[in-house]
């Protein structure tokens, strides 16, 4: 950025400060919305385009040379007529990043000449060329084009300083992709009665980028093939030169059979593990002295003067309709070692034991409690440590969240369970670039 720009930004700031201070518009006479001549000119040489940083995201891929990789390393096209591979993809995935959220939307960007200057382009392909090429992918393509993006985010890596590669941090977590078609191959029913497809995403939390995206039909289990995609972002954190990795997942992932592998192998671990009744035994047999309270911090700072509570009103439609209500009472955290079956050494199991209460109503009815487990392979940090880690693994829910709805790059748009996940891959390299 020039120092132009700057002045000029500078000064829109300091001209909007100025209009939106109150002390000088009080009492006014009149709406503030007042105006009553607009006119509407269309200028010979200036265009404007809605997406106006399309043009930044694409010099940041020429930049990477992600455009010259994809046309090298993939090969779906006989015959260039005129688009190679890379306007394809950059095609789907610019079109999320200017705000669309539907294949059929290319059809609005193909007829915006200023969003075809933007980007020196004499066309872009249609919505349904789009989809054809989607169909053309296959699972060895698939990968080698998630390769590919993954080597563009060691040059982006490459540039940050030295404390961000201390520790990756690897979530994984799977996600139910809904679709209301009837026609779609590989689309399944889950346990939800929700028809569609059952993705599984590791990503790193570090910035919440998608590393790999893998579709499977929608009622296979979330943590299939797992540890085959777990192993591949290890090696990519490894690449990059981050000093330790991290993996983080709920009890469908803590694969037993790989813990040893994984320790070996110096890589860290907090998975959860499901709460069996051997694990409750050695919860219930612990010393009343190795159990501690936990105190959870303040999910924020208020840097401003604290504020009365408003009167919760969800909590007084429940009782008013006598709903059963259970409330947390306290919480407790202890440690053990065991051994799962599948293992040849001992790890760790930090339990949070939960008591609660639960209400009817005004009426308190009896007491209950329930245990969470976590296994890992790190003895150095607190078990309180170990417990909010595993917490901050939800956030993956939050990035599923955005990459559904903000970036809709989680949607089955195509007929079939490879082009769909192709689709998801093209498309999650709009948030890849946003990120």
């Amino acid at each position: 950025m020039n120092a132009k720009v700057r002045r000029q930004l500078k000064a829109r700031k300091r001209r909007i400060a100025e209009r939106l201070e109150q002390a000088e518009r009080c009492g006014m006479d009149q709406p503030e919305m007042a105006a009553s001549n607009i006119q509407y000119e269309i200028a010979d040489r200036t265009r404007a385009i809605n997406a106006g940083g399309i043009g930044a995201a694409h010099l940041l891929v020429k930049r990477l040379g992600l455009d010259q990789a994809i046309n090298e390393r993939l090969d779906l096209l006989k015959v260039h007529l005129p688009y190679h591979e890379s306007d394809h993809i950059l095609n789907i995935a610019y079109n999320l990043l200017a705000g669309n959220s539907r294949l059929e939307h290319l059809e609005l960007l193909r007829n915006d000449e200023g969003y075809l200057d933007a980007l020196g382009a004499a066309r872009i392909p249609d919505p349904t060329t789009a989809g054809d090429f989607c169909r053309r992918f296959n699972a060895p393509a698939i990968d080698t084009l998630q390769e590919v993006f993954n080597d563009a985010r060691l040059k982006v890596w490459s540039e940050q300083p030295a404390d961000f590669f201390d520790v990756a941090t690897i979530d994984v977590d799977g996600t139910t992709v809904e679709t209301t078609g009837e026609c779609k191959q590989g689309m399944d029913i889950n346990y939800k009665n929700q028809w569609g497809y059952m993705v599984q995403a590791v990503s790193l939390a570090n910035t919440g980028e998608p590393l790999y995206v893998v579709n499977r039909p929608g009622n296979r289990p979330s943590h299939e093939q797992a540890a085959v995609y777990l192993d591949r972002a290890v090696a990519l954190c490894r690449r990059a030169g981050f000093q330790q990795v991290r993996l983080r997942g709920d009890t469908d992932f803590s694969h037993t059979e790989h813990l040893d592998r994984w320790t070996t192998d110096g890589v860290k671990f907090v998975f959860g593990i499901q709460a069996m009744q051997g694990l409750y035994v050695h919860a219930e047999n612990l010393p009343r002295n190795a159990w501690k309270e936990l105190s959870r911090p303040a999910k924020y700072d208020v840097k401003t003067e604290p504020r009365q509570r408003p009167t919760n009103v969800k909590q007084q439609v429940v009782e008013d309709r006598r709903f059963t209500d259970i409330r947390l009472a306290r919480e407790h955290v202890a440690e053990f070692r065991y051994r799962p079956c599948k293992c040849d050494r001992d790890y760790r199991i930090v339990v949070v034991w939960k008591d609660l209460e639960v209400h009817k109503g005004q009426r308190k009815l009896f007491d209950d409690a329930r245990c969470f487990f976590s296994i890992t392979n790190d003895f150095r940090k607190s078990a309180e440590a170990i417990v909010f880690e595993a917490n901050h693994r939800c956030n993956q829910e939050n990035l599923f969240a955005q990459l559904k709805g903000d970036a809709h790059s989680l949607s089955a748009p195509v007929d079939t369970l490879l082009s769909n996940w192709a689709y998801m891959v093209i498309a999650s390299l709009a948030w890849s670039l946003k990120a």
